[in-house]
């Protein structure tokens, strides 16, 4: 830090104890309170929200003993200054990795990996001290480097999973959203090397100023994403579960199932309950979540695909219907009464359906 004291050294210093005091209370906030202040109808997972106290927490501590050394002490030479780049190392990677890997639901991943790949960070940063005389800061920072473009990419890969995932049991779901947790991630990343590599402080109070709205971001993906856990089966199914063999139990159960789902899921237009779940439409039709899986998988088609083509087909019928009728025809609207969550879903399904457009296939139906 500067030894002249410069209007951008004292609006950094500022903003650098706003950033210390937001990270406390939303820390406490996560931690201690019970209601939501955003979506309070939405219930999050649990287990993102206490991820995300852990790392605002562990921000919060790190301004705290960043300040505190620069105060009483500024020798970047010092062992405390290598033990605290240690502890950064091994503190701060952890938190952030485990919050950004729990809003991808149903993805328990162990963090273990990310101490072990962080530990070269935090002995070469111990090692700078004790041997001043070689350059240990420039392997330090390209070895950085390399985990942060390492984790981006595991990260692109991880959240395509998760889409596949949703719409696999989330017929409707189309969580756009999930890909902020890479517009998190990379934002996140950018603020860590901006303090890396510079010492600006220009660069330091704009990547400050770039962590509020962060914060926010963050804030409200844990108060807004719905958990969408489906491993919650009752005791006597998951013990059937395990004592069953589960491929001969399948053959006994598959020719009552397509019954069941013509039985309350078609002929109850169930299909039509925006977001409905694989879940929730086992539950419906009294089947086990997995064997209601392996029905599927046994026709060649997935969970989606049936729902979506149910919520077609009904578009389609309500769509000559209104037509025969003589009645105005919005298709965004029709689309939404057929149980799609969105318009861009519902083209896409259609199109896998019939092979063709929406505009294209209302188009030859005038013709008709």
């Amino acid at each position: 830090m500067p030894e002249q004291i410069t209007p951008l050294s004292i609006l950094y210093l500022l903003l650098y104890g706003a950033g210390t005091a937001v990270a406390v209370v939303l820390f406490l906030y996560l931690l201690l309170c019970r209601g939501k202040a955003i979506a309070p109808s939405i219930t999050p997972p649990a287990r993102l929200r206490r991820w995300a106290a852990a790392l605002f927490g562990v921000m919060a501590m790190t301004h705290v003993w960043w300040i505190l050394f620069y105060t009483y002490s500024d020798d970047t030479h010092s062992v405390i200054y290598g033990l605290l780049v240690a502890i950064d190392c091994m503190a701060l990677p952890p938190v952030f990795v485990g919050t950004l890997l729990t809003m991808l639901q149903d993805r328990r991943r162990p963090l273990w990996p990310i101490l072990v790949v962080m530990a070269p960070c935090a002995v070469l940063a111990v090692l700078q001290i004790a041997l001043p005389s070689i350059d240990l800061t420039s392997p330090n920072k390209v070895y950085g480097l390399i985990l942060v473009v390492a984790f981006i990419t595991y990260m692109v890969v991880a959240v395509r999973q998760y889409g596949r995932w949703l719409r696999d049991n989330y017929a409707d779901l189309e969580h756009k959203e999930v890909w902020l947790s890479l517009t998190l991630l990379i934002g996140l990343m950018l603020l860590l090397l901006s303090y890396e590599f510079t010492d600006n402080y220009v660069m330091s109070t704009i990547a400050h100023l770039t962590g509020f709205p962060l914060a926010g971001l963050l804030l409200w993906r844990v108060e807004t994403l719905n958990d969408l856990s489906t491993d919650s089966q009752s005791p006597h199914l998951a013990q059937r579960d395990a004592s069953l063999s589960k491929t001969s139990a399948l053959k006994d159960e598959v020719p009552h199932i397509g019954h069941l789902l013509a039985k309350h899921c078609e002929d109850t237009q169930l299909y039509l309950q925006t977001d409905l779940t694989l879940q929730q439409l086992s539950a419906a039709v009294g089947v086990n979540r997995y064997y209601l899986s392996q029905y599927f998988a046994s026709q060649d088609i997935s969970y989606y695909e049936y729902i979506h083509d149910l919520r077609v087909a009904h578009f389609i019928a309500r769509y000559r219907e209104l037509a025969a009728a003589q009645k105005p025809i919005v298709a965004q609207q029709l689309a939404y009464e057929s149980g799609f969550h969105s318009y861009s879903t519902f083209s896409s399904a259609f199109k896998r359906r019939m092979h063709k457009s929406v505009t294209a296939w209302m188009r030859e139906e005038v013709l008709i």
